[in-house]
């Protein structure tokens, strides 16, 4: 596995070791021995896949607080999207910044996020199903969010014709630095 650290200090791009032949290819998405061989919370307890229906489906920013917090490892195993992350470790040098990268399922690649950061997606292509890993247990009286479009963040989102947001998405309040 191939670990590139973003901008952020702690979240990477993560790219699997791919196997090509005339069938198409097989990749290793997870191992816990290079994830802690490379620093990283090796402890995933939760896998969950998310099937969005619509191109421009847009979910996040989301994110769980103490003692909830969760590391997560993210990929699209089908379509693409474009996904995002944002650092709200107040103590970091890079707090209320962001990442955005494609990730599709046609690629090997997967973003890798430590806890303290909210992480969202658009979807980029009809049926798109993203897949993701967490470092604890979803807990519904830690969960926080966001907003996608708020300016403290000012995350660059693809064009899309329309989104499709839930109201909870939409509504979270301004953030405060």
């Amino acid at each position: 596995m191939d670990f590139k650290e973003t901008i952020l200090k702690g979240a990477f791009v993560i790219d699997g070791k791919s196997f090509h032949d005339d069938r198409g290819f097989f990749v290793q998405d997870w191992s816990h021995r290079e994830f802690a061989a490379a620093g990283l919370d090796a402890r995933m307890v939760e896998c969950n896949r998310s099937f969005n229906r619509s191109k421009g489906t847009l979910r996040g920013m989301h994110y769980q607080i103490a003692p909830h917090e969760q590391a997560k490892l993210v990929r699209c195993v089908r379509g693409a999207l474009y996904d995002v992350i944002i650092d709200l470790r107040p103590d970091s040098s890079t707090f209320t910044q962001w990442v955005g990268i494609e990730l599709t399922g046609e690629d090997t690649k997967a973003l890798y996020l430590p806890p303290h950061f909210a992480h969202g997606f658009q979807t980029l292509l009809d049926n798109t199903v993203a897949l993701y890993h967490t470092s604890s247990y979803y807990q519904p009286s830690s969960e926080r969010g966001v907003r996608w479009d708020d300016p403290a963040f000012d995350i660059k989102w693809p064009q899309t014709e329309s989104r499709i947001i839930i109201t909870r998405d939409r509504e979270y309040p301004d953030f405060e630095k």
